[in-house]
């Protein structure tokens, strides 16, 4: 159970204003449940520890679960109003048996990552965005949902408090999960009466054992990750047992993940298990447009930019099968995943190569993605949000 830590102090040092532009989710903004004023301030327990890092093997991170010292929690109050939150040392959380999210799978998550500058400083990237999807999440699934602004101040009270976790430059990300559940007592089907928002934070390596080696990926006929109506294009909790059992079967075969195809017709891409899929044909970059099965991924959204702005045509759209098959390059993105190489996809007895290495455009976007998000290149987009 988590204790509550009422011995909170005020850091000495103060959160830089939020620098992300909140003008681009002008289609998110009417879900924005709640206004503030302004940022609270950030606090931390008398026991945070000063010490510059954790004592962790920084060399061999996998993407496991560290816990840092940390977790944030906010509860909803009977008037669907969040109240201020609070850091509290890591702990187990406290429910009911008959909780609606144990029950009924009422709950969201969110992934997010703080970076280490060589200076010290931890940057977050487009916040606003992971902030706006939980949102539209909690409308699909009727739980009222932190504003905007307190879900930024929040994951930035968290990444800051757990600085230390925080993995050097070039050794690993602080991996930051913020969480929305119904965590109060229901027996009939029916939204939950109490709802709790907590953030914990654990420091991680690279997502696939591959590393930045390219994926080999399985294209799935039997399962289906997501149906039209359904919610597949929100961050379910829901969504991702159901894909376990083909994963696993997938890597019992020496594969890295598996592709989707989609349930209607089972000859469009949908989706990797935890990723969106890109294909590279001559100057041209397409991608399944995100019409409810698909997540909108805020890697995603952002290697599309990315892309036009240096001149690549990209399209959002139905692709078929052959046109994957055919591609020259493919590439798969995700908060967790980062960009990711694919260097071959298998369907039934078909195996295609794909162009990796160097001179990839993966390769490129990734390298202009990452350089934003550590610093070593300007944010001109208002993308990222510094703390130290």
């Amino acid at each position: 159970m988590i204790q509550t830590n009422s011995g909170l102090r005020s850091l000495v040092q103060s959160l830089r204003p939020m620098t992300s532009s909140l003008s681009k989710l002008e289609a998110y903004s009417c879900y924005t449940s709640q206004a503030a004023s302004a940022l609270q301030q950030a606090t931390k327990p008398n026991s945070y520890r000063e010490d510059e890092y954790a004592k962790v093997d920084w060399d061999n991170l996998g993407f496991g679960i560290t816990p840092a010292d940390f977790v944030y929690t906010m509860k909803c109050s009977i008037d669907g109003k969040f109240e201020q939150g609070e850091l509290a040392p890591y702990g187990n959380v406290e429910l009911s048996p008959s909780a609606a999210v144990l029950n009924y799978g009422q709950g969201l998550y969110e992934g997010t990552k703080a970076y280490r500058t060589d200076d010290g400083r931890l940057l977050l990237f487009r916040l606003d965005r992971n902030a706006a999807r939980m949102k539209m999440g909690a409308d699909r699934l009727c739980m009222p949902c932190p504003s905007i602004y307190q879900f930024v101040d929040a994951v930035k009270q968290t990444a800051l408090a757990n600085k230390r976790w925080t993995p050097p430059p070039g050794k690993g990300t602080l991996y930051i999960r913020p969480l929305l559940m119904g965590s109060g007592p229901i027996l009939g089907l029916a939204p939950a009466p109490e709802y709790t928002f907590l953030i914990y934070a654990s420091p991680v390596g690279n997502y696939f054992k591959e590393g930045l080696k390219p994926l080999s990926i399985y294209v799935e006929e039997e399962f289906h990750r997501a149906t039209r109506g359904g919610a597949g294009g929100i961050k379910s909790i829901t969504n991702y047992a159901p894909v376990l059992k083909a994963m696993a079967r997938a890597k019992s075969r020496g594969f890295s993940d598996v592709l989707y195809l989609d349930s209607a017709n089972k000859k469009n891409l949908e989706e990797v298990s935890s990723c969106n899929i890109f294909l590279v044909k001559g100057n041209v970059i397409s991608t399944p447009a995100t019409n409810g099965t698909i997540l909108p991924g805020v890697t995603r959204r952002s290697i599309i930019e990315i892309a036009r702005d240096h001149g690549y045509q990209v399209e959002e759209r139905a692709i078929p099968l052959d046109e994957l098959m055919d591609a020259d390059e493919v590439f798969c993105t995700g908060t967790a995943v980062g960009v990711a190489p694919v260097g071959t996809i298998t369907y039934q007895d078909r195996r295609v190569e794909y162009r990796v290495g160097e001179e990839s455009v993966s390769r490129e976007l990734y390298s202009i993605l990452e350089g934003v998000k550590t610093g070593v290149i300007e944010d001109k987009k208002g993308w990222i949000t510094e703390i130290q």
